[in-house]
């Protein structure tokens, strides 16, 4: 352990991780630290991050932030889910929502019962059994202290960011302005001592968090953290987003709509909506897919498309000596699951926990670096899932992700739930039973058997409680207002704004 107290952190780059770590830092411990942030407006951020898991509400409550005034200053609308268009085959459609599927038992998850009607003729489709799903296809949606539904946020990940530093300001973080030209390690611990500016200034500081996107200007140019790539499992490395003018009211779900070499974003907010085409660029070039995208999304352009190289995978050291990586410099998994900005507030959140105020721990690095690279990895799975568990054979892209080799873990989950319909959220890992139940019924992965406990009730029985469930969630959903109605009374924009 360095023998060293722990109080000046300094945050390098700004954008939305950057801000997140300021504002996070400075409402919780601000009096013990001294928080300063290093960026350059000369420096672009990749700033596309616009949906949001629910995760985000727990973050903005743990600081303090008032609902409506967060979503009027983001521009933001609700989020009920995802909707996976010409996924499992071309012409499918299924909704991954936020919500609980049916009732479940101690014995059994929900979908046992139902597969149990369903083989008897009766029980119509899963999704008619969750309140979040059948909102989010009518387009309805309500909250507040009586609110039933589990929601996330579409939002402007530029504004966001621009939120979080007035509150961060506020509570006491320094920003300083401008390019960072050196830094300087220790000669014999290689810890970071300071970045030394363009302008000649030295920012010094005992803990850095490294926000500097893709380029991992500290972890991994300073430090040589290393990298593990996961291009294998997860091919795409290319994306195109374009900002469109809004034609329709916006609906609650994120769009995901697949295409012969990956998948088209569509992310409807309060003044216009966010448009982007992930591609493998091994299978497209770059002008067919800005014609591509550029042909299928509606409304007036109000940017240029922007070009976007990444790499999906994550740094083999999340936290190494005294630098703490936090999104894009920590590691990469493409957005097609909204997980972005939740690795962002959960890494600040862990670092918040282990905080070393009294010297960097070899065993505290290890346990958050232990922590980081187990969610993820799971995560990566439950994304190679969509790709993997595929009928389509329409394009060379879909034939390569369809037949190629996968991680253990995701082959074991897949063959178990195929086998006998048993689906299970492992320890510290994001995704619930109900979300992998959904993408997988919806990915076309069909059980052969099921567990038999529906078989207690008489047919009668079953099909009267899946018909009161049923009857229930649909009353439930007719009471809600519509999303645009309700966003127009909750938080819309004034005309001047």
């Amino acid at each position: 352990m360095t023998q060293q107290t722990i109080r000046k952190v300094v945050i390098a780059g700004g954008g939305t991780a950057g801000w997140m770590a300021a504002a996070a830092l400075a409402r919780q411990l601000g009096p013990l630290l001294d928080i300063t942030l290093v960026e350059s407006e000369d420096i672009g951020t990749v700033g596309v991050g616009e949906s949001t898991i629910p995760t985000a509400r727990t973050f903005n409550a743990l600081l303090g932030i008032d609902e409506a005034e967060f979503m009027r200053a983001t521009q933001a609308t609700f989020k009920l889910g995802i909707s996976f268009e010409h996924w499992g085959e071309i012409g499918d459609r299924y909704i991954h929502s936020f919500g609980q599927v049916g009732k479940s038992t101690w014995m059994g998850g929900f979908h046992h019962f139902w597969l149990q009607a369903r083989d008897q003729g009766f029980g119509g489709d899963l999704g008619d059994y969750c309140l979040e799903l059948k909102a989010a296809e009518q387009n309805r949606f309500f909250t507040g202290q009586d609110g039933p539904l589990n929601y996330a946020y579409h939002l402007d990940a530029g504004l966001y960011g621009r939120f979080l530093r007035g509150m961060a300001e506020r509570d006491g973080a320094r920003r300083v302005e401008g390019k960072i030209a050196s830094v300087r390690q220790n000669a014999e611990s290689g810890f970071i001592e300071a970045l030394v500016m363009e302008s000649g200034e030295v920012v010094e500081g005992d803990l850095f968090v490294d926000c500097t996107g893709f380029r991992g200007l500290l972890i991994e140019q300073t430090l040589k953290a290393g990298f593990e790539d996961w291009g294998h499992w997860l091919p795409t490395d290319s994306a195109l987003a374009v900002q469109t003018r809004s034609t329709e009211p916006a609906v609650p779900y994120t769009r995901a709509i697949a295409h012969r070499a990956g998948w088209r974003w569509k992310i409807p907010l309060q003044h216009r909506v966010g448009n982007g085409l992930v591609y493998c660029s091994a299978f497209m070039g770059d002008d067919e897919a800005r014609e591509m995208l550029l042909g299928q999304i509606e409304g007036e352009t109000l940017i240029e498309p922007r070009l976007i190289r990444y790499r999906t995978g994550r740094r083999r050291k999340t936290w190494d000596k005294n630098v703490v990586a936090l999104g894009l410099a920590s590691g990469f998994v493409e957005p097609l699951e909204s997980t972005s900005i939740h690795l962002i507030m959960i890494g600040i959140t862990r670092l918040m926990q282990l905080f070393p105020f009294g010297g960097i721990s070899p065993a505290a690095v290890d346990r958050y670096n232990r922590q980081a690279d187990d969610e993820l990895a799971k995560i990566r799975d439950f994304i190679i899932l969509h790709y993997k568990a595929t009928e389509r054979s329409d394009s060379p892209f879909w034939d390569r992700v369809r037949e190629m080799e996968i991680p253990d873990t995701l082959a074991q989950r897949i063959e178990l739930f195929r086998e006998s319909a048993q689906v299970y959220q492992a320890p510290g890992e994001l995704f619930q039973v109900d979300s992998w139940l959904q993408v997988l019924l919806g990915q076309r992965v069909a059980p052969k058997t099921y567990h038999q406990m529906g078989r207690l009730m008489p047919p009668q029985q079953l099909r009267q409680a899946l018909d009161d469930l049923k009857r229930n969630i649909a009353g439930a959903v007719a009471r809600l207002p519509q999303h645009q109605a309700f966003l127009d009374s909750y938080c819309a924009l004034s005309k001047s704004a």
